[in-house]
């Protein structure tokens, strides 16, 4: 029955996978790429070392490691590579309408000009 249960769970796991594979293919601009992956292949990573959990109990703290790490660099490296596309000026897709970061900045820019 172990088996079973970890078969769907990475089963689902491969389905994230490749939802974040389809939406680096089908989203507009670099960012929302950054993002689709980025969520998707989380939860993907971290259903997989469940299901892997249910095969190996024995491993179950090396998993949880592993899916702490996962959980950690993601998110983290998403915003990185984010910022940095930003501060290098790749363009937003034309549907975007909010572009907070650079409101801050500019908002920034104004506050220090006039102190």
């Amino acid at each position: 029955m172990a088996e079973t249960i970890g078969s769907i769970i990475i089963l689902a796991g491969a389905f994230f996978h490749f939802s974040a594979g389809v939406g680096l293919l089908r989203m507009p601009d670099t960012y929302t790429r950054i993002q689709a992956g980025t969520k998707a292949s989380t939860l993907g990573n971290i259903l997989v070392l469940a299901g892997l959990g249910f095969y190996h109990p024995d491993w179950a703290l090396k998993l949880l490691v592993v899916a702490y790490f996962v959980l950690l660099t993601n998110p983290l490296s998403s915003h990185a590579l984010s910022r940095a596309a930003h501060a290098i000026r790749i363009p937003m897709a034309p549907s975007t309408v909010v572009d907070a970061l650079t409101e801050r900045n500019a908002a920034r820019a104004e506050k220090s000009g006039s102190s």
